[in-house]
């Protein structure tokens, strides 16, 4: 089997009230790799907020597409690697990691379809159905906001909420924190999220007004990058840190296991490079008994905690149309059950490129 072409695509798409206060659009970065045997594979990286889709678009095309033409497209450890080491003056971050990460995604869904599995029992299988919790709470949401949609969430069975804490007050962010409380009651986990926007001296402060709401966790302190900062906080808090939606590789997740900065660990799919790396983050994790709770794209994260007994919860933002996918897995209880199609088993409809495709 080989490597026949690899279309890409730009889609933005608008996003609905409450979540478009904050994010008034998401792009979806496409890449789909057709085969000479047939099989296709889908990958897409989830740029948050629509921004930098073009750029990813870009590295895509012109040195990661190239580098594959050809291919057996079942070797995908084979094609991260050398990809990975592609541009060694390139940071493996940002746009190139966004890049290859849809690549990768794309490479396992052609496996998975080869193998007529569904990539979660392809990569030996633990569980079929996911407990998610339900996000959102952005700082441009009223308190009215803010509770109707920690409602809305549990309404649909959701055991947790996550909210953010983004006002420079911390008086004020514990107050919108009280408010969920006593809207959802003592049975709803609730996380917060700082979002990178303090420092520790800062996060001390912040973290103390809020330790009587027995929090679940307490999320991305500080700057990624400085995961010693983040270390100091975890010592510093009496609430469990949780990061690593904006940390990229084993290394740097290594980094946060050796100094204990965290008790949860969040790896994108589409940021951590795809699923190959991702796999590789969750198993480390594993052997250190850190819980991982993948950092949003619930659709393609799900096959990432149903293969390892250390997965958590998915995370679930209620912001996708219903015309963007052809069976979006539905949350029923406060949980979705992993695609049983072969491959991670999401597809975009054509009416989706139609619609919200960039020329």
């Amino acid at each position: 089997m080989k490597i026949t072409s690899i279309e890409t695509a730009v889609l933005r798409i608008p996003t609905a009230p409450p979540i478009a206060l904050d994010i008034p659009e998401q792009a979806l970065v496409v890449a789909t790799i057709r085969t000479d045997e047939g099989p296709e594979g889908l990958g897409y990286s989830l740029a948050f907020g629509g921004f930098g889709a073009e750029a990813i678009q870009t590295y895509l095309d012109t040195r990661l597409a190239p580098a594959l033409l050809g291919a057996d497209p079942l070797l995908v450890e084979r094609h991260w690697e050398a990809l990975y080491r592609l541009d060694r003056g390139l940071k493996r971050q940002g746009i190139a990691a966004y890049a290859l990460s849809a690549v990768d995604i794309a490479l396992w869904d052609i496996v998975g379809k080869v193998a007529g599995l569904p990539l979660y029992q392809l990569w030996g299988g633990y569980s079929d159905t996911i407990a998610t919790y339900g996000s959102g709470g952005w700082g441009s949401y009223s308190i009215a906001d803010l509770v109707g949609e920690a409602e809305r969430y549990a309404a649909l069975g959701c055991r947790y909420y996550k909210l953010k804490i983004h006002h420079p007050d911390p008086r004020v962010n514990r107050e919108r924190v009280a408010a969920v409380r006593n809207a959802l009651g003592p049975d709803i986990g609730i996380m917060v999220d700082v979002n990178q926007k303090l420092d520790v001296l800062g996060n001390i402060r912040q973290a103390r007004l809020l330790e009587e709401f027995d929090l679940v966790w307490y999320e991305e302190p500080v700057l990624a990058d400085d995961i010693a900062a983040c270390a100091d906080v975890a010592r510093s808090i009496n609430i469990p840190v949780a990061t690593g939606e904006n940390n990229y590789t084993r290394y740097e997740f290594r980094d946060l296991i050796e100094r204990n900065a965290a008790r949860y660990l969040m790896p994108d799919v589409c940021r951590a490079n795809g699923y190959s790396e991702t796999l590789k983050i969750g198993r480390l994790a594993a052997a250190h008994q850190v819980l991982v709770s993948p950092h949003v794209v619930h659709e393609l994260s799900l096959h990432i905690c149903g293969a390892l007994p250390n997965g958590f919860l998915v995370e679930f933002i209620d912001w996708t149309p219903p015309d963007l996918f052809e069976e979006l897995p539905a949350c029923i209880n406060g949980a979705f059950t992993v695609p049983q199609r072969p491959g991670h088993g999401m597809q975009i409809t054509s009416a989706a490129y139609a619609k919200y495709r960039v020329s």
